[in-house]
C-alpha cells in the first residue's frame, strides 16, 4: 500500500485512540470509532469529557468524522486498534476488548489492508489472539491478504508537555514491507521519530515491561516507606538524600492504580506462567503495591488514635478519586480501597474530587461526591491524589475543613514537611 493513500480508521477513542485519531487527521482521511453514543456525539460537538483535548484542538481533526456506525469502517483500509486490555477479578488477562474489536475490524477488512495494534498485551499476543480472529471474520490470508503492525502506546493522561507527537514511537510489522510502511505512517505525526523493532513480539515485549519496570520502582520505595516509618525516619528527607548521588532513580512511595502500572505487569506475569516460570520478583512489586490502600488507611486510623481522635462516627475527608493527578481517570484507583479501608473502622467518610464526575464515581465504586468540604467538620484529611488544584489552594484552606484537633495525611508529599503534617 502506498502511504499516500491510507484512509485510517481508528477504534476506540479514549486516552490512547482520540489523540491518535485527531493527530492522523490532519494529514488523511481517517474515521474515529467507538461504539460509546455518547462519547462519540460529544466528542462530535468538541467536547471531551476526559480533558485531554480542547475543543481546539479537537477543529485540528480537518481530514477526521467521529462514528459509532460500524459500516463506515469499510472505506478504510488502514485499521489502528486502540480498545483497552484490562485484568480480570484474578488478574488474568482480558482480551475481550481487543478479540471484539479484532472482529468488527475483520468484517471489514479486504486484500491489502493493515491492522495496527497499540493495546498493551503480553509478548505474542497479536499472532496467538488477534490474527486468528481477524482471519476467521475475513476470510483472508494472513501476510498474504491482510497485514498486520504493533505499534505500543505511550499516553500519559494528565501530561500536557509528553504528548503523543514529541514521544519516540516503537513500531513493527508482520513483514519488512509492513514494518516500512507502519514506520512511514506514523512518521507523518510523530516529530520525535520512530524505533522500528524487529518483530511485533519485541515491540509487545517493550511496552509491557516499561510499566512493569516503573511498578517494581514504585514497589521498592513504598516497601522502603513502610521500613522508614517503623524506625521513625522520614521517607521524603531519606529520598532527598539519597537522590543526590548521580544514578539515583527517583521515585517516590504512593497509591499505584490506573489502566497502566496496575495492569500490564500481570500480562507478562500471565505469559511467563504459561510457559513455565513463575516471575517472583515482578509479583512481589504487585503484591505491595496492590496493598497500599489498605496499609495507608490503617496509618491514618493509628494517628488519629495517637493524637486521641475516636475513629468510630469520625468525619473524615479523602481529597481525590483519580488513579493519578490532573486527570479524571478512576479506572483500577487504589484511593477506593483507602476508602473502604476507612469505612471498615466505622467511619464517615466524604469524598472531594473536582476532575471526577459523580455519575462514574457512582457508577464505578458506589461512592458519593461532595461538591465542597464543610468548613471545621473533619476528624481527619487525607490528600490521596496530587492535583494542582489542591496545591494552589493551599494548607490553609485544606485545614479550614477540619476540626482544631485534627490529623491532616499527606499521601503524595502534597506539601513540604510541616507541624501537624504526616507523610507517607
Amino acid at each position: 500500500m502506498k502511504l499516500e493513500e491510507s484512509k485510517i480508521a481508528v477504534i476506540g477513542l479514549g486516552y490512547v485512540g482520540l489523540p491518535l485519531m485527531v493527530e492522523f487527521a490532519k494529514h488523511f482521511p481517517t474515521v474515529g470509532f467507538d461504539i460509546n453514543e455518547k462519547r462519540v456525539r460529544e466528542l462530535a460537538k468538541g467536547k471531551d469529557i476526559m480533558k485531554d483535548l480542547s475543543a481546539a484542538e479537537l477543529q485540528t481533526a480537518t481530514h477526521g468524522q467521529f462514528s459509532y456506525d460500524p459500516t463506515l469502517l469499510a472505506d478504510s483500509n488502514v485499521y489502528i486498534v486502540t480498545v483497552p486490555t484490562p485484568v480480570d477479578q484474578e488478574n488474568r488477562p482480558d482480551m475481550s476488548y481487543l478479540t471484539n474489536a479484532c472482529e468488527l475490524v475483520g468484517k471489514a477488512l479486504r486484500a491489502g489492508d493493515v491492522v495496527i495494534f497499540e493495546s498493551t498485551v503480553y509478548p505474542g499476543a497479536t499472532e496467538e489472539a488477534c490474527i486468528p480472529v481477524l482471519a476467521k471474520v475475513s476470510g483472508l490470508t494472513f501476510n498474504t491478504d491482510f497485514f498486520v503492525g504493533y505499534s505500543p502506546e505511550r499516553i500519559n493522561p494528565g501530561d500536557k508537555k509528553r504528548r503523543l507527537t514529541n514521544v519516540i514511537k516503537v513500531t513493527s510489522g508482520s513483514n519488512p514491507e509492513t514494518l516500512e510502511f507502519v514506520d512511514s505512517l506514523y512518521g507523518t505525526i510523530v516529530t520525535a521519530g520512530t524505533h522500528p523493532a524487529s518483530s511485533i513480539k519485541v515491540a509487545e515485549a517493550s511496552k509491557v515491561i516499561e510499566n512493569t519496570q516503573r511498578d517494581l520502582n514504585i514497589a521498592l520505595v513504598n516497601e522502603l516507606s513502610i521500613i522508614f516509618h517503623r524506625l521513625g525516619i522520614d521517607s521524603e528527607e531519606v529520598l532527598e538524600a539519597a537522590g543526590t548521588k548521580w544514578n539515583f532513580l527517583n521515585f517516590r512511595p504512593g497509591l499505584v492504580g490506573g489502566h497502566c502500572i496496575s495492569v500490564d505487569p500481570y500480562y507478562l506475569t500471565y505469559k511467563a506462567q504459561e510457559i513455565g516460570y513463575h516471575p517472583e520478583v515482578i509479583l512481589a512489586g504487585r503484591r505491595i503495591n496492590d496493598e497500599m490502600g489498605t496499609y495507608i488507611s490503617e496509618r491514618v486510623v493509628k494517628e488519629m488514635t495517637r493524637n486521641c481522635i475516636d475513629v468510630v462516627d469520625s468525619n473524615i475527608l479523602v481529597m481525590g478519586l483519580a488513579f493519578k493527578e490532573n486527570c479524571p481517570d478512576i479506572r483500577n484507583t487504589r484511593v477506593a480501597e483507602l476508602v473502604k479501608g476507612l469505612q471498615g473502622y466505622h467511619a464517615n467518610v466524604d469524598i472531594h474530587a473536582p476532575w471526577v464526575s459523580s455519575e462514574s464515581a457512582m457508577e464505578e465504586y458506589s461512592l458519593n461526591l461532595v461538591e465542597e468540604p464543610q468548613a471545621e467538620k473533619y476528624d481527619a484529611i487525607v490528600l490521596a491524589v496530587a492535583h494542582d488544584c489542591f496545591r494552589e489552594a493551599g494548607l490553609k484552606q485544606i485545614r479550614h475543613y477540619a476540626k482544631a484537633q485534627h490529623v491532616l495525611f499527606d499521601v503524595k508529599y502534597l506539601f513540604p514537611r510541616a507541624e501537624n503534617l504526616t507523610r507517607l
